[in-house]
């Protein structure tokens, strides 16, 4: 992944949101329909954009499909996923993601591949919770 193709992938707030999130850890659509408040239309047509430039990678787990970062990045990929964290840090929307995101980390425990970043993690989890619904 190049630098022209991360900044495309970085020049929409939904997509930063989406990344900003998935940095944290992985996700269903269904986890950031909760966080951003938004349709699964918008949702997925923007994670549909991320992966098809290399940005994503998506596992399926039973019915839902987990999006994570990719597993091998290249150097300017991870020095622009460093300065996103730092950038946001003191906004205000980016903040309530991570804030929405802890809440359903810890009541939510499907699909099993979310929240987990090791394989080893992924297997060790896994007794169904239906998503609850998340304040803003």
């Amino acid at each position: 992944m190049d630098l022209v193709q991360i900044h495309q992938c970085f020049s929409d707030r939904t997509r930063l949101r989406v990344v900003h999130l998935l940095i944290q850890s992985p996700l269903c659509v269904c986890h950031f329909q909760t966080i951003l408040g938004e349709s699964q239309v918008k949702i997925s047509k923007h994670l549909g954009y991320l992966r098809d430039k290399g940005m994503v990678e998506v596992e399926r787990d039973q019915n839902w499909m987990v999006y994570s970062l990719p597993r091998k990045r290249t150097p300017e990929l991870e020095a622009n996923l460093k300065c996103l964290q730092d950038s946001v840090r003191s906004d205000r929307v980016f903040t309530r993601d991570l804030k929405k995101l802890a809440l359903i980390q810890k009541n939510c425990c499907e699909p099993t591949t979310a929240f987990h970043k090791s394989k080893r993690d992924r297997r060790r989890y896994g007794s169904a919770k239906h998503l609850a619904s998340v304040p803003a």
